[in-house]
């Protein structure tokens, strides 16, 4: 992949780990939310992590772009 294609990789995926971390975010806050209630979190628990798995994807990709780009 030449550079002009790696800077536009690295400028989506950092998009992408800023709205994994704004939707974390807000899972997080909604779950604390329902537990103060003494809702069942357990569905919210499950698709947290999913988003911090998509999170840590794209950290893990954002990482191998940068190490591409510094060569």
């Amino acid at each position: 992949m030449d550079r002009s294609h790696l800077e536009d990789a690295l400028s989506a995926t950092e998009l992408h780990l800023a709205e994994a971390e704004c939707q974390i975010a807000n899972h997080r806050e909604r779950m604390a939310q329902l537990e103060r209630e003494g809702h069942d979190t357990d569905d919210l628990a499950d698709l947290l992590a999913g988003w911090e798995e998509v999170l840590a994807a794209h950290t893990a990709n954002r990482d191998r772009l940068r190490r591409e780009l510094a060569h």
